[in-house]
């Protein structure tokens, strides 16, 4: 059975339709993408030609898949959603065993959303269990106990979006539909369940922003939207030296900020769209050092924002940089490491011949999502929401 999703990136909509394959892998029926001027500081930039675009990546889509979408699972951004951490708790009666039922009660004993203003919920996960013989426990399903509690992070979104979203894509007949975290996808595709258990530091960098999540079992703990990406390296480079974006964007791509380079080593570029023109040269040392600014930039401002992270996280983890704002630069992980004082690893899907694509995490994590959101064919009834989503690997 195919899934449907659609991804809201900050330079294109992404909608893919897949199904499962051997092995648990993606299988990519189709799909369809239109650029678009995307979004920052929770704004999209053009609303206007929002539904041209998502008409379009919609349509194509479907066409490559030779189906209609009529069921479709939608990330929300990080720029769209904020995240609530609660210490929930309640009683079974009596000592028995821990069932299904009672954990998705203990998550809506925490559920205090319902009238909370220009706020849904669309996300509801554990950090950890708790149960009455003390420890913490990920699945306490099966399990004895008179008590069951737990650390539960709630992620809601902004009403905007979603209406904005409903009323765009019922406009072309699509009326079914499920939103999810985008920023939730990702840290459960991206990592097991053993990485997850020790924290996650995920910094998703795209072309207009970056979003910065704390993670640890299969909630988030905390989460941040910084407003730098890939772009404003592009435009750095673009006024430094008075060049169009095509040609800043051909620079930036011939970047490479872990080489020791010599004083006259230079970046050439055509002067003009044409193979044929005249190559243009900038001194490799003045670019690369307008690139580290830009990175240094973004990583202070990193910094500062999980500061403000209550959560006690070990020094030994690694920060994980996914997107494509920055993982493709040569050297920028490496920069952004020394900024940032910890370790950065570039993270892309687990996948065949994806290994090297950090910047469709986002699409195929939501991928991965909706098809655990397809009810199991074989049961009378459909699992609830949160049994669906979080079932194990």
């Amino acid at each position: 059975m195919n899934a449907n999703i659609l991804d809201f990136g900050t330079e294109k909509i992404f909608v893919g339709i897949a199904r499962r394959g051997l092995n648990e892998n993606i299988m990519l029926q189709g799909s369809g993408e239109s650029k678009y001027a995307g979004f920052c500081d929770g704004e999209f930039l053009e609303p206007f030609k929002l539904p041209e675009a998502l008409a379009e990546a919609i349509s194509n889509a479907a066409k490559s898949a030779r189906q209609r979408i009529e069921h479709i699972v939608v990330g929300v951004p990080g720029e769209f959603t904020t995240t609530v951490c609660k210490e929930v708790r309640i009683s079974l009666q009596k000592k028995r065993i821990v069932t299904a039922n009672d954990v998705d009660l203990l998550h809506e004993e925490g559920n205090s959303f319902n009238n909370v203003n220009g706020y849904t919920l669309i996300n509801s996960q554990p950090i950890y269990y708790t149960l009455e013989s003390g420890g913490r426990f990920i699945d306490p399903v099966g399990l004895e106990s008179s008590k069951l509690g737990g650390l539960i992070s709630y992620v809601l979104a902004e009403n905007r979006f979603l209406d904005m979203a409903r009323g765009l894509l019922k406009e072309l007949g699509i009326n079914s539909i499920e939103f999810v975290s985008t920023l939730v996808a990702q840290n459960m595709f991206l990592f097991d369940d053993v990485v997850r258990d020790k924290f996650v530091v995920l910094l998703d960098s795209g072309h207009l922003t970056t979003s910065v999540s704390v993670a640890r079992g299969d909630g988030i703990l905390a989460q941040y939207n910084v407003p730098i990406g890939g772009s404003h390296i592009t435009q750095a480079l673009s006024l430094e030296y008075d060049i169009s974006i095509k040609q800043a964007e051909n620079l930036k791509s011939k970047v490479m900020l872990n080489l020791s380079l010599d004083e006259n080593a230079v970046y050439a570029i055509s002067s003009t769209d044409s193979s044929r023109a005249d190559e243009l040269q900038f001194n490799a040392i003045k670019v690369n050092e307008i690139v580290a600014s830009c990175i240094k930039w973004l990583a202070s401002t990193v910094t500062k924002s999980l500061k403000l992270c209550t959560s006690d996280y070990p020094d030994y983890i690694p920060y994980h940089l996914t997107g494509g704002g920055l993982s493709y630069i040569k050297g920028a992980p490496d920069l952004l490491s020394k900024y940032l004082e910890r370790p950065v690893e570039i993270i892309a899907p687990s996948l065949p011949l994806l290994e090297h694509d950090p910047h469709l995490s986002s699409s195929y994590a939501l991928l991965d999502t909706a098809l655990r959101l397809i009810p199991e064919v074989e049961k009378e009834k459909p699992m609830s929401f949160l049994k669906r989503l979080f079932r194990k690997r």
